[in-house]
């Protein structure tokens, strides 16, 4: 089980990560956060099981956090800590779906047990589908089918596009929040296809209502709805890789996500569809075996050497700024002119490495080239690569390159 940290006190960081013994248990310690703004980025490239967050902090506290989750990525099990034993937090955490509410400090074995406690509920409800079954039957209820029908109408060969007003009325007569101003398609393609059917709509009808989806004959289809362009476009990506990752985790294999045109007419969401497909099609002939998600943008978008890939711009950008403590996808997604969730995508998708991964690797290596020519204090090189923590600066270094920093340069330099 992978766990994420946020808290904005490095004492109470460093404790969790130094004192629990993360190496003689089933738990993995992927990343931290000093607040809810730096952390949600990181939590959706690290993709973990458990959350675990202060509930006072700076930026974004740990409600709105905790809400975020709930409404993208439902499935993360959190666990909330704070040193304000007030009832009024404990409700809204109970409201969101927290699993537990700690009050700080809490030694190691407290944390085992919560951890123990919240890992059961994940599997429980991972390795069993009582819970899809039970969330299928709500679905059933109060006009899902006709809705779910009604989306697929627009998504038929036989349909007309001037239909489309029509349908997208009905729709909005049912509470759905259609029209829009902008739309977008995404198709999707799993196996096993009915019980990741039942996670897709799970899922869709999790975030809160901007996602709409209806069930195809390999996987299921989705309309997404939204403000503006750039607001459909983040929408999708992140529902793309929450869908990826959620479909994952039930065991779905062969997972193929094509993201169609972002348009803005309603007669034209057809067209969007038929290019979510074309690339769905093609993705099929594909061999790997992890999930592969690719939008019609990223299909016209050259890469040749006199038009640097937006991947080549970011890792210069990364290359240029990697020693900024507090450089965060976002600053990188914004250079390249992309949204958070698109670039996310986009850089994972081809180069094999989240940004976190890669900007770790980055610090890494200028760290290790110090280590090896110079006999600055390792504290000061984690400051000049970027960690304000020295000691999380050696947690990374250990954890990545099996030794400590002060155990590297012992080896070269002797």
């Amino acid at each position: 089980m992978k766990v994420f940290l946020a808290d904005d006190e490095i004492v109470i960081r460093e404790g969790i990560r130094e004192s629990f013994p993360w190496d003689e248990t089933p738990y993995q310690l992927v990343g931290e956060a000093p607040d809810g703004e730096m952390a949600l980025p990181m939590i959706r490239d690290t993709n973990p099981d458990i959350v675990i967050t202060d509930i006072k902090m700076p930026f974004m506290d740990g409600i709105e956090l905790c809400r975020i989750l709930r409404s993208q990525m439902p499935w993360i099990g959190i666990i909330v800590l704070s040193g304000y034993d007030e009832f009024e937090y404990a409700r809204q955490c109970i409201q969101l779906g927290v699993r537990e509410y700690l009050l700080k400090p809490i030694n190691a074995e407290e944390l085992k047990e919560v951890l123990d406690k919240v890992s059961a509920q994940l599997k429980a409800e991972r390795n069993t589908f009582e819970h899809a079954a039970s969330l299928r039957a709500r679905m059933e209820s109060g006009g899902k089918l006709v809705k779910e029908k009604l989306i697929g109408s627009l998504f038929s060969d036989e349909a007309r596009v001037e239909d489309a007003h029509g349908v997208l009325n009905q729709l909005a007569s049912m509470g759905c929040p259609v029209p829009a101003h902008f739309y977008t398609v995404i198709d999707a393609a799993f196996n096993p296809t009915e019980e990741g059917q039942e996670a897709a709509a799970v899922l869709a009808e999790s975030v809160g209502g901007t996602v709409l989806s209806s069930p195809g004959r390999v996987g299921t289809r989705f309309l997404i709805a939204g403000d503006t362009a750039e607001d459909v476009e983040e929408r999708a990506y992140s529902f793309a890789t929450s869908l990826s990752h959620e479909l994952e985790r039930l065991g779905s294999t062969v997972i193929r996500i094509g993201i169609g045109d972002i348009v803005g007419q309603p007669e034209d969401i057809y067209q969007s569809f038929r290019a979510a497909r074309h690339i769905r099609h093609l993705l099929v002939e594909r061999t790997d075996e992890k999930a592969i998600i690719l939008g019609v943008r990223e299909m016209g978008e050259p890469a040749d050497e006199k038009t640097p890939s937006v991947v080549s711009d970011a890792k210069l950008y990364m290359a240029q700024n990697f020693t900024n403590p507090n450089l965060m996808l976002q600053d990188v997604a914004k250079a390249v002119g992309m949204s958070n969730s698109r670039f996310s995508t986009v850089f994972s998708q081809q180069t094999g490495q989240t940004f976190t991964e890669y900007l770790i690797y980055l610090r890494l290596n200028k760290a290790k080239e110090m280590l090896r020519t110079t006999d600055t204090r390792s504290s000061q090189i984690a400051r000049e690569v970027g960690y304000n923590d020295a000691h999380y600066f050696s947690y990374i270094f250990k954890k990545n390159a099996g030794i400590t920093p002060s155990e590297y340069r012992a080896q070269y330099q002797n």
